[in-house]
């Protein structure tokens, strides 16, 4: 419990996470995005 106390406090922890949870959003928009445009194509 020690170690997820630390991880949890280590700032460079919180901004990887951070900065993966906006990547994964990012991709997740543009696949939404993209499968929208190709299903609405006339």
């Amino acid at each position: 419990m020690n170690n997820l106390s630390f991880l949890l406090s280590d700032p460079i922890v919180l901004f990887s996470a951070g900065g993966l949870v906006t990547v994964l959003a990012i991709c997740t928009f543009y696949v939404v995005f993209f499968l929208k445009k190709i299903n609405n194509n006339e």
